[in-house]
């Protein structure tokens, strides 16, 4: 510890606040899945019935319409935005929209690996939106809702019209359970369990829409699809995904670890408390960063800030003077410092975006926790600033 900076008095109780895997619920523990069917089949009764209730627990907290179908897919979000990718694109063109690291991966696979050539890019700096109404919607178009890397949000889905001719494909992995989704504007959507309402890693949740059904039957991709990706059947949607019937066989332990979740978020009041949490969360840290003098928002526009992946930046100009390098390892220190202290692990930038910290504020977070947390962030700031000082 650097002499003369005192550390604070009182600690969070949780101190995950990783952007994923996120923290689990408040009260968790591992008797919350001793009734999984361990050992059984997922083809069992026991097995489907668990799977079937894990979608029609999904469609009931995310307020999903009657006729959008959920499935449950391998490979964490990644594998239901590549599904989506590989099997609905390249019946028109595309405008892939990208403001941070997982958007600019999703460019990257239409681009480079399934390499279609009507392929217009809408990209924007981290820290902004791009110029939405560059947008062309007789296109397909595929963007995440919320940028985990640089906590910037689309505010709402009014830039897209109801009328378009093409698909909406929306990662909406840090979105979904913290923001309000415009079912009517997206046609499909992705997410993972591991983010807002903090489950296990491995399955993802792909959403379609009925127009997005209707391209799946209609079109046949130019490309082969392996069986992992493979949606349809004799030019038929394969229903049995939709209805727990899995194209590979999924954890019956993360399985019940997602129902946990699911009634929890059930229980204390819905998507609308589990929002009203996530803009709690997002409160504490905004009034600090308010009052502190040393830190600010990554996101420039208030109304496009995440309320899930904050993400910070260091303004204080001793440290803004210091080259790129240099400010990635003022920040790294403070994270190593935060987490020697056992208060706050996993908050440092994602290595792809601008230095910094990022905090995630999802549901599963306690806005105590946060409150508690703020005093470190001061702390290990002091700690960093005095021992460049010394360095100097």
């Amino acid at each position: 510890m650097t002499a003369g900076v005192t550390a604070p008095e009182l600690r969070p109780a949780n101190p995950n606040f990783s952007s994923g895997p996120c923290a689990k619920r408040p009260g968790w523990s591992l008797e919350a899945l001793k009734a999984a069917p361990l050992g059984r089949s997922h083809r069992a009764k026991i097995g489907k019935s668990r799977l079937a209730e894990a979608i029609d627990l999904t469609r009931e907290v995310l307020q999903v319409p009657a006729d959008y179908r959920i499935g449950i897919v391998p490979a964490s979000d990644t594998g239901a935005v590549e599904m989506a990718l590989w099997s609905l694109l390249g019946e028109r063109g595309v405008d892939m929209v990208a403001w941070e690291s997982f958007g600019d991966g999703w460019v990257t696979d239409v681009v480079k690996q399934l390499k279609l050539a009507d392929t217009r890019t809408v990209k924007a700096d981290y820290g902004k939106l791009p110029d939405l109404s560059k947008i062309d919607f007789d296109r397909d178009v595929v963007f995440t809702w919320n940028g985990t890397t640089s906590g910037v949000r689309v505010a709402n889905a009014d830039f897209i019209p109801a009328d378009r001719k093409g698909l909406t494909i929306c990662d909406a992995t840090s979105a979904a359970f913290a923001q309000r989704l415009d079912w009517q504007k997206l046609d499909v959507v992705t997410f993972s369990w591991q983010k807002v309402l903090g489950g296990e890693g491995g399955h993802g949740m792909l959403i379609l829409s009925p127009r997005a059904v209707a391209r799946l039957e209609s079109y046949k991709p130019a490309w082969p699809l392996p069986k992992i990706f493979r949606l349809t059947s004799g030019g038929k949607l394969i229903e049995g995904i939709f209805k727990g019937e899995t194209i590979n066989t999924p954890s019956m332990l993360c399985v019940e670890d997602y129902l946990d979740a699911l009634k929890w978020a059930k229980s204390i009041g819905g998507l609308d408390a589990l929002v009203a949490r996530a803009d709690a969360n997002a409160a504490v840290i905004d009034r600090f960063v308010k009052a502190s003098g040393w830190l600010g928002h990554l996101a420039v526009e208030p109304a496009t800030r995440s309320n899930t992946s904050v993400c910070l930046s260091i303004v204080d100009p001793a440290v803004t003077a210091l080259s790129a390098d240099a400010q990635a390892d003022f920040a790294k220190g403070m994270v190593s410092a935060l987490e020697k202290a056992g208060v706050a692990y996993d908050i440092g930038h994602y290595r792809d975006a601008p230095p910094g910290l990022r905090i995630w504020c999802g549901a599963t977070v306690e806005a105590s926790d946060l409150e508690k947390l703020t005093p470190w962030l001061d702390w290990a700031f002091a700690q960093q600033k005095a021992a460049l000082k010394a360095a100097a």
